[in-house]
């Protein structure tokens, strides 16, 4: 395996009690790279991205980011680590209580000493990145649920983190939205150089987005590559969820 990795897993296991969900599970997300995850549901996909900020502890192996092994970093160090990445919940889990322009403040609010003017501006920023600069003072409820996504992205990048952590951004969102979460995503990458861990189970999306993509089955690593490779396997299980997926 290469030295410029942004990510890398080494032998990562992880089980649920008699569940093995993880099974010596290794791979390379290299910078400024977006890396799909695939499988369908149970199979470990949203525990792998986890493991990578450390919500979830794995049983056996190794995580490094950006060249630092995280499996046993201290409380201290491990914060400093995660303000690297952002993360982009499924649910885009936004505070009901606060408005929009808060909830991306709140990252910035605990994690730096900007005066207020300096976060002000920031969040700013990040909501006219995302196409919501008028939606500041709105409450989550008020929103429509791809808009509740695009806060939620730009709350995971208030920070400008370098590495993009995101979980099913297509889950519970019509086709035409889910296609505009995947055109902001692939801007980020584009514009900002953003590394990406994307875990879907919608193919179109994938393919949209990854540069690589890794199947995941009964905790291993099917097969990864590009969506062309993964299209045109020869493990017959890689093609019919392929295929079963929308992925002609």
């Amino acid at each position: 395996m290469g030295n410029q990795a942004a990510i890398r897993f080494e032998h990562v296991c992880k089980a649920f009690g008699e569940q093995r969900v993880l099974d010596d599970i290794s791979f390379e997300v290299q910078a400024g790279e977006a890396f799909c995850i695939l499988g369908r549901s149970g199979t470990g996909k949203s525990v792998t991205l986890k493991q990578l900020i450390r919500l979830i502890q794995p049983d056996d192996g190794k995580i490094f980011i950006e060249e630092e092994e995280i499996t046993h970093m201290g409380a201290q160090d491990l914060s400093r680590v995660r303000q690297k990445m952002g993360f982009l919940f499924q649910s885009a889990a936004l505070f009901d209580s606060i408005t929009i322009g808060e909830n991306v403040a709140f990252p910035l609010r605990r994690h730096t000493d900007h005066s207020e003017d300096q976060i002000q501006q920031i969040v700013q920023e990040r909501l006219e990145e995302v196409g919501l600069a008028d939606q500041a003072s709105k409450m989550p409820t008020q929103l429509s649920g791809g808009m509740r996504k695009r806060a939620g992205l730009a709350r995971a990048l208030a920070l400008g983190p370098s590495i993009l952590l995101v979980d099913e951004p297509s889950s519970g969102l019509d086709p035409i939205t889910s296609a505009e979460i995947d055109e902001l995503l692939l801007e980020l990458k584009v514009r900002k150089k953003t590394t990406m861990v994307v875990v879907t189970h919608n193919i179109p999306s994938a393919r949209r987005i990854g540069d690589t993509l890794a199947l995941l089955h009964q905790g291993h690593i099917l097969q990864k590559g590009t969506a062309q490779q993964l299209q045109e396997s020869g493990h017959e299980l890689v093609r019919e969820f392929m295929k079963a997926q929308g992925g002609t």
